[in-house]
């Protein structure tokens, strides 16, 4: 593995990248990779092995990508984001094989700070709010609010999560950094922070 961490992307020999890909700088790609054209990856991220990048997949800073995951066109991930091994995102709704469906692409925005966990399958054309957890193994068919915790199949809102990604309680009150959050129609929001 190439090491120019400081001016630009760490790239394993094994991984491709094609021309016309933009990689930012400290990104750490490794083994078996293969980011398309016209992708867009920010700096800080870290592409597991055996990752795909589609050519119009957005991907921001300090992006974690662990192993096995595709991030396929119209697939948009914003910064922090935590995608754990062999999560799904798919872009057509109702594929087959016979019928050509590359006009139909379903755009999936997954907002900062979001967790997906191992195993997951996100279903193409929602939004993930930002700091939403998403369970290992869920199944998410719909729209996921800012700091919902998402488990089960299909996917349902099971309680609340604060920044750090700690369950919150009935108060409300991250017992990691003492954030305290209110319940809005919009999802939870931070109110205060907590002497």
């Amino acid at each position: 593995m190439a090491d120019d961490a400081a001016n630009g992307p760490v790239i394993h020999s094994s991984a491709i990248v094609d021309d016309g890909a933009l990689v930012g700088p400290g990104t750490r790609i490794w083994h078996w990779v293969h980011v398309s054209a016209g992708a867009r990856i920010g700096s800080g991220c870290s592409l597991g092995q055996g990752v795909f990048v589609g050519g119009r997949a957005v991907i921001g800073n300090g992006v974690k990508i662990q192993n096995n995951v595709s991030v396929y066109d119209d697939v948009i991930i914003e910064d922090d984001v935590f995608c754990g091994p062999s999560m799904v995102f798919t872009n057509v709704y109702n594929p087959r094989a016979h019928v050509s469906r590359k006009d139909e692409f379903r755009q999936t925005h997954v907002g900062r700070g979001a967790t997906l966990g191992a195993n997951c399958t996100v279903v193409c054309g929602i939004t993930i709010g930002a700091y939403a957890f998403v369970g290992a193994g869920a199944v998410v068919t719909r729209d996921v609010p800012p700091h919902a915790l998402v488990t089960g199949v299909p996917g349902r809102v099971k309680g609340w999560v604060s920044h750090a990604g700690e369950i919150l309680g009935a108060d409300l009150v991250c017992p990691r950094e003492n954030r305290r959050y209110r319940l809005t129609d919009a999802g939870l929001l931070e109110e205060t922070t907590i002497g």
